[in-house]
């Protein structure tokens, strides 16, 4: 965890992305604090993916600026990473790998000093219920549990900002709430921002919530104002994004 996060840990103002002629994503801003839990919901093609690509720094937006902690994500791409967790649809996984080789990887990569990489992938496991799938191989582990390894993963380097992209698709409904509590508890200390195509999820573990339909954010509110209004959610969905 790090101690020393400013309040504002992610900044993106007018975010743009272009495909030659064809306009994917436009006028796309997002600012979080740390403890925001943000759900991004659209239909299918509306932008979201292509937005936590830029958001995560895989792809340079066409026009716009991103910062992590204050950091500019294209100018400085190695020290705003550092405080930048990703977890894209299909996770970056290795089945043949166990989740502690995993682990060990994954910190490595986030160049945690090498002392501290054993007790930083233990307190990892044990924050995403992995305490004990740590021989394991990755590819005999359920969806929902490498679903875990795909988080632990996002966070073992103590991220500020994590960006999970359709975290739940394809688990049971025992595994969605597993890892929707899973989500509640990254707050204590990061931002998080979660893509979904499931209503409820929203609803469930996010205090704010973006819509985008055709590249644009066409509703952006806190669950509270909604409630508060008496607007239902997916009423509210379904109108914008006809």
């Amino acid at each position: 965890m790090r101690m020393n996060t400013p309040v504002v840990t992610l900044s993106a103002v007018n975010l743009r992305r272009n495909y030659q002629s064809h306009v994917v994503v436009q006028q796309v801003s997002v600012q979080l604090k740390r403890g925001d839990v943000l759900g991004l919901l659209g239909p299918n093609g509306a932008g979201k993916t292509t937005t936590l690509r830029m958001l995560a720094g895989n792809l340079a937006p066409s026009a716009g600026n991103i910062e992590i902690c204050g950091i500019d994500l294209f100018e400085n791409p190695k020290e705003a990473k550092a405080h930048l967790g990703y977890l894209p649809e299909i996770p970056p996984l290795y089945p043949d790998m166990t989740v502690d080789e995993y682990l060990i990887f994954a910190a490595r990569l986030h160049r945690i000093e090498n002392n501290a990489i054993r007790a930083r992938v233990d307190d990892t496991k044990q924050r995403c219920g992995l305490n004990h799938r740590g021989k394991q191989l990755i590819g005999t582990l359920s969806k929902g549990f490498q679903q875990r390894v795909g988080i632990a993963q996002a966070i073992i380097h103590g991220p500020a900002v994590i960006i999970l992209d359709e975290p739940t698709v394809g688990l049971d409904p025992n595994q969605m709430r597993e890892i929707r509590e899973l989500i509640s508890e990254l707050r204590s200390f990061s931002s998080v921002i979660l893509s979904t195509h499931i209503l409820s999820e929203v609803e469930n573990v996010c205090d704010r919530v973006q819509i985008m339909h055709q590249g644009n954010v066409v509703l952006d509110q806190t669950l509270t104002e909604l409630k508060q209004q008496q607007f239902d959610l997916e009423a509210m969905f379904t109108r914008l994004t006809q």
